[in-house]
């Protein structure tokens, strides 16, 4: 048996999950001693631990329970550029890293980041942003090569990532995505996936710290310190079961998906995104838009949060009103505030510069769509989603949300304000989990009844002895939840589903 751990009194034990996470030895920064970091019941100490063996708490007390706080690992600052040359160059080669980071966002024009931690080959580095070094050299290492980039709920950080390079790390395994297609709740933070799976209960006393003090504090990089130390033996332990249940596919999908949206973000020009457009013509849009840019290109200057200099719903009335009378502007009830007082002229000059637009120039009015309410089949086949999920072992509120379902519909059943793209459940793994069992059911070949109804999932669903008649009828793309006779009152129309 491998000695005992200095961080607690008795040897590592069978681990109760079936498996033993152990990692590359961790040096301790003072003494050079290497120490181990417990994981579950089993040691993360690059020694093979006797899993099949099991030792007695020195206090011949019971073995104490699952949640117990973890020691804290070791870890090493980088605060100077040869500090970071070096870390490149060491682990250039590396196949695995696992990142997260800190920032605050509550009063700059973007997140701001505070401190990078890295987990890689089995030492823990905080990175400081702050302090007088380029971290370009650090994006660029983490995109270029094969490695696997480990990260939970890694969507800022793979923002940070586009931000510095317009690239993504070519594998990434999110922890927490990988936790809700085998059916964990989402988004499950990350202290829960460490005590579900491994064992340990982390502490929660840093989360609203200020990560822009300096110098930080022993409790706040020991916090930053623990965000890492458990994403290898999380995804180690997560990637074993999607492979098991051949859902691997499945999170390199929801991962390109999320990259795909920090890209549309990070690339195009939001202001279509204001509220009540549709209200607007084509000369109030072209001042809607002008602000917009203004109102970006300041709060960037400014680095405060583009709302805080104008709020949206100023914009817009801006672009009702069509009047570039600085005397007109100050009156609109919000924009007697000091900052906004000294910002009229400037305003006032966006609104003129639109009103001079030719009508070629100005952009088309956005087509609104009218979503078709589908009341009825929404709600139905919203119930059917979560059993459907609970039946696979998947996160409902991963996979759709009531919206999703009705647009689902108005898609398959092809109704006036449908999508023209396929929506969310019509592509990929949900088409093949959900959206057949979906196509099953409004086609009849499929019938719901309640099985148990003290059950938190009381649906069950059965072959149709026979096709339903009227599952399918003439099309009527009301799109609403009209009653029609002889159709009951509140039921969805019935309409011919869409071939193919």
């Amino acid at each position: 048996m491998p000695p005992a751990s200095p961080f607690r009194k008795n040897a590592p034990r069978r681990s109760p999950f079936g498996n033993c996470f152990h990692a590359p030895q961790i040096p301790a920064a003072s003494s050079g001693e290497f120490r181990c970091i417990k994981v579950g019941y089993s040691c993360l100490c690059g020694r093979v631990a006797a899993v099949n063996e099991t030792a007695k708490p020195a206090s011949g007390r019971k073995s104490p329970n699952l949640e117990r706080h973890v020691p804290t690992p070791e870890y090493q600052f980088i605060n100077t550029q040869s500090q970071l040359d070096q870390f490149v160059t060491q682990y250039a080669l590396s196949p695995q890293v696992a990142l997260d980071t800190e920032f605050v966002s509550e009063d700059s024009y973007r997140p701001e980041l505070c401190l990078v931690q890295v987990a890689v080959e089995g030492r823990i580095f905080l990175i400081d942003p702050l302090a007088p070094l380029d971290l370009q050299r650090f994006w660029d290492w983490l995109v270029e090569g094969k490695r696997r980039t480990i990260v939970h709920s890694g969507r800022e950080e793979l923002r940070f990532c586009w931000q510095a390079t317009g690239r993504f790390p070519q594998d990434v395994f999110d922890v927490q995505l990988a936790a809700a297609l085998i059916g964990f709740p989402y988004p499950a933070s990350y202290a829960t996936l460490v005590a579900t799976l491994l064992g340990e209960q982390l502490s929660k006393g840093e989360t609203r710290s200020d990560w822009r003090r300096r110098p930080l504090g022993k409790r706040q990089s020991e916090y930053a310190a623990q965000d890492v130390a458990y994403l290898e033996p999380l995804a180690r332990e997560l990637a074993g079961r999607l492979q098991a249940t051949g859902r691997m596919g499945w999170l390199a999908e929801e991962v390109a998906t999320q990259q795909q949206v920090i890209r549309q973000q990070e690339e195009e020009q939001a202001w279509w995104r204001l509220p009540l457009l549709d209200r607007l013509t084509r000369r109030g849009l072209a001042i809607a838009r002008n602000l917009w840019l203004w109102r970006e290109a300041e709060a960037a200057r400014r680095n405060i949060p583009p709302r805080w200099l104008l709020r949206d719903d100023l914009i817009v009335e801006l672009a009702r009103r069509q009047s570039a009378d600085p005397r007109h502007i100050q009156s609109l009830r919000g924009m007697e505030k000091k900052h906004l007082a000294r910002c009229i002229p400037e305003i006032a000059r966006e609104v003129q510069k639109a009103l001079e637009l030719d009508e070629s120039d100005l952009p088309d009015k956005p087509v609104r769509r009218n979503r078709p309410k589908l009341t009825v089949s929404g709600q139905l086949l919203s119930a059917v989603l979560g059993s459907i999920c609970h039946q696979v072992g998947v996160a409902a509120s991963l996979v759709a949300t009531t919206d999703d379902v009705r647009e689902w519909i108005a898609y398959r059943l092809d109704l006036p304000g449908a999508p023209k793209t396929a929506p969310r459940l019509a592509r990929g793994w949900r088409a093949e989990v959900i959206g057949r069992k979906f196509e099953d059911i409004l086609a009849g070949r499929l019938c719901l009844r309640i099985r148990d109804p003290a059950s938190d999932q009381p649906l069950e669903w059965l072959p149709c002895p026979e096709p339903i008649t009227g599952a399918t009828c003439s099309t009527d793309h009301s799109g609403s939840d009209a009653p029609s006779a002889p159709t009951p009152a509140n039921a969805d129309p019935p309409v011919e589903p869409r071939s193919g």
